[in-house]
């Protein structure tokens, strides 16, 4: 059974030169491989490298850790829908195996690591969803139409299901981050290894023993043993050298390449980076972190979180509500809760919105999770009025 990994059109048949046979990218990418190039690397190497790892698992996590709200749209805008089947099903538990939070999680990890995406099925009963399972890679297939409207159809094993009943998240491009970013993982794992080897057991030789004339097939291992035992180890450094047989020693430096192989390391890493628009102080890279770019490369962040918020919110939409229901009802990550790890960059923004009337004081509290207190519907500037929204009325004042 053929499990395509991305739509390909129909491929100009060509003859390879005699006595070779070279795989084409998307069947080399079929069986485990990256990009076609000395540093390709498997979806399972990939993941070894820490900056592709933290990557995907703070992308994944931040999203899963949002809160999902189903809201219906009323005479004064979008109001909670709480009462509604879909917003039950999550809030409680998509399966009965696993959460919410866990569903959301390996949904977009599956789209970032996958190049066909990843896919949940929507069972549902009389029209209305009871169970949302997330199917992993190779238990599923994507077909797109030939016709150039790229009209997908599912297939679970081999059963065929609607477009309605699948939760289908995916990447801008034919090919996942992940994918998409295998010369950089590459070189990164490359490095890695090389950096390791390279201080392993003193890889490279502190020094060389020269001697003017050849030695014996004893002198040699003799004389090297002597030299290890006096010198060899940190305890023995600064010790006075004592030389035979008309000896030298020569000091070994790193060359030019190796002292740039961290550097070239870090660059892999911020390359990475970009690929999953992650920036690097959140890969815990902070040597280009400032104050002044900081609070820049947070909304970067946030920014870069919505090419796969928007998609995702609107691929739930389609498959857990019906088409009726569609116009009327959204489900959204509260975005707000990104503000809820700076509580006095949360607390400023809803003062300011306070003061300039666009909330009220308990629709404040409603953000901050605190009930309603007598008075606070009331849009009033606690800084020209400071006893007007949310205090009570004084006897002989009323």
């Amino acid at each position: 059974m053929r499990w395509p990994l991305f739509y390909h059109p129909e491929p100009v048949e060509t003859k390879a030169p005699s006595g070779t046979s070279v795989p084409a990218d998307w069947l080399f990418e079929l069986f485990g491989g990256g990009a076609v190039t000395d540093y390709a690397v498997t979806g399972r190497q990939a993941l070894e490298v820490p900056a592709v790892a933290s990557a995907i698992s703070l992308i994944s996590g931040s999203i899963a850790s949002l809160g999902l709200m189903v809201e219906r749209r009323g005479s004064d805008g979008w109001v909670s829908a709480d009462d509604h089947p879909v917003a039950q099903l999550l809030a409680d538990a998509p399966n009965d195996w696993s959460d919410t939070y866990s569903l959301i999680r390996d949904l977009v990890t599956s789209a970032l690591t996958q190049n066909e995406g990843g896919l949940a099925w929507v069972n549902k009963r009389d029209g209305s969803p009871v169970e949302i399972v997330h199917y992993a890679q190779g238990s599923f297939t994507v077909d797109y139409s030939s016709d150039g409207r790229q009209e997908p159809t599912y297939k679970i094993g081999n059963r065929e299901v609607s477009l309605g009943e699948v939760i289908h998240l995916r990447g801008p491009f034919t090919r996942c981050p992940l994918s998409l970013a295998s010369g950089a993982i590459g070189v990164a794992a490359k490095l890695e290894r090389h950096v390791g080897s390279l201080f392993a057991r003193g890889a490279r030789p502190s020094g060389i023993l020269k001697f003017p004339g050849k030695l014996g097939a004893d002198t040699a291992p003799r004389i090297k043993a002597s030299w290890e035992a006096a010198h060899g180890g940190a305890g023995n450094s600064g010790r006075t050298a004592v030389l035979e047989e008309n000896g030298d020693w020569t000091p070994l430096a790193f060359n030019s390449v190796d002292s740039e192989t961290i550097a070239t390391w870090q660059f892999a890493i911020l390359e990475i980076g970009r690929h999953f628009r992650v920036p690097p102080s959140a890969l815990y890279d902070f040597e280009r972190q400032t104050w002044a770019n900081m609070e820049s490369a947070q909304k970067e962040w946030l920014a870069g979180l919505e090419f796969w918020l928007r998609p995702l919110e609107g691929a739930m939409r389609r498959a857990l509500f019906t088409a009726e229901e569609r116009g009327s009802h959204r489900i959204r990550f509260d975005r707000d809760d990104f503000t809820a790890v700076d509580l006095t960059a949360r607390a400023t923004a809803i003062n300011g919105l306070i003061a300039s009337r666009v909330l009220n004081p308990n629709e404040g509290r409603d953000w901050l999770g605190l009930p309603p207190r007598f008075g606070g519907d009331t849009y009033d500037n606690p800084h020209i009025n400071p006893n007007g929204a949310g205090t009570p009325p004084v006897e002989g004042n009323a």
